[in-house]
């Protein structure tokens, strides 16, 4: 039988193009050995992230439930109105809030700065003497001596939904919790699942930064629900990621407006548009961007431990 026919890829080939070929093939290798790796450093990543006692947040939760129902006489509402809710939490970051509910009490009708103080004089009483307790400007904090932090905002029902303390004066804000999550649910289903993931990433990159130069965790979520909006790129945490963080370097220097009924409470803490302090947030994300871009372009998995304040020992 005679041998015809049809070649392959090096029939007609010159050695240049040849050497040419091989080498790309070698690239190619090359660049899917490392998107392997890549994937396997974030899943990891994501692993220790999720490792957070969920049950033990409850648990103290609770304590501190009974402690206000019998102080104030009232009874309290706990609603995960954070990043527990929504599944974006991520483990060694002051990352948990959930909103008191305070029904029929008399501080509706206080400044945000009087229920505060008030809440957080009953949450001594129920915490451990170990922990520490303190009222802020928007939540009342409590520390545990294991390195949990549970932040409490007070809140009370209103027409509009719930009222909280005010980023820009000691007064109320009105927001709609369940909103915002349905708004986070969309956009994560139409990222095939993978914004969540996203969100995570992102949020233990941003921990790694200096306190003053954090996001908020309900501003991050906001800026992922701006930056995926229409989004047609490759739907995995590897791609994801450093788009993430190339949107919000724009999205963060305005202040975000959307149907969530959030954009009162979520980054008035930055200032007006264009602020000093909007612009050093962007600076800071598009470092993130181009620090991701480099590591990947030189395919090494070190630099990409280096963001998330990793390094080999």
């Amino acid at each position: 039988m005679g041998g015809g026919g049809g070649g392959g890829p090096f029939v007609n080939r010159s050695p240049e193009q040849l050497a040419k070929q091989v080498r790309q093939a070698e690239d190619d290798t090359a660049v899917k050995v490392f998107e392997t790796e890549l994937n396997s450093l974030l899943s990891e990543l994501l692993s220790a992230a999720n490792s957070r006692d969920i049950s033990l947040v409850q648990e103290r939760l609770d304590d501190i439930k009974g402690e206000i129902n019998d102080s104030l006489e009232t009874s309290t509402d706990l609603l995960f109105g954070g990043s527990v809710a929504k599944h974006t939490y991520v483990d060694g970051l002051s990352d948990i809030d959930s909103l008191l509910i305070l029904n029929d009490s008399d501080l509706a009708a206080e400044k945000p700065s009087t229920a505060l103080a008030k809440v957080a004089d009953i949450v001594r009483a129920a915490a451990p003497t170990s922990a520490s307790v303190g009222a802020g400007r928007l939540a009342v904090t409590v520390q545990y001596s294991d390195g949990m932090q549970i932040q409490l905002l007070p809140a009370f029902r209103s027409k509009d939904g719930l009222k909280v303390p005010s980023f820009l004066r000691d007064g109320w804000s009105h927001i709609s919790p369940s909103a915002f999550q349905k708004a986070l649910s969309a956009r994560n289903e139409e990222c095939n699942g993978k914004l969540i993931p996203t969100i995570k990433l992102a949020k233990a990159i941003i921990g790694t930064l200096p306190e003053k130069q954090r996001l908020s965790g309900y501003h991050v979520e906001s800026l992922a629900i701006a930056a995926f909006k229409d989004y047609s790129g490759p739907k995995v945490t590897t791609g994801m990621l450093p788009v993430f963080f190339e949107k919000s370097r724009d999205l963060v220097l305005r202040p975000i407006r959307d149907s969530s009924g959030q954009s009162v409470h979520v980054d008035a803490y930055l200032g007006d548009a264009d602020s000093a302090q909007r612009a050093a947030a962007s600076h800071v994300l598009g470092r993130i961007a181009k620090r991701m871009r480099n590591a990947s372009a030189h395919m090494s998995g070190d630099q990409w431990k280096a963001i998330f304040g990793l390094t080999d020992d």
